[in-house]
């Protein structure tokens, strides 16, 4: 698909999330969007490296280092609980 396309087709998915009448529901629309929007970018951070991009490289997309991207995405491991 075009570039031009999926920022159409995006757009008009924003626009029609902005266009719940219901504040609490557009609300809660807009919150599950962007838990799936963070989980597709997780996702594709992961398959970028697993293609070879660099960290540095993902940095500059989000107008960070090459150690600010690592910190943002590398996954965070939690200590043991009690």
């Amino acid at each position: 698909m075009a570039q031009g396309t999926f920022e159409r087709r995006f757009d008009r998915a924003l626009a029609e999330l902005a266009a719940i009448p219901d504040a609490a529901d557009r609300l809660d629309a807009v919150r599950r969007s962007r838990q799936t929007l963070e989980e597709l970018e997780e996702t594709a951070v992961r398959e970028a490296r697993a293609a070879g991009v660099t960290w540095k490289t993902i940095g500059a997309l989000y107008g960070l280092s090459k150690q600010g991207a690592q910190q943002r995405f590398r996954p965070t491991t939690t200590p043991p609980g009690p």
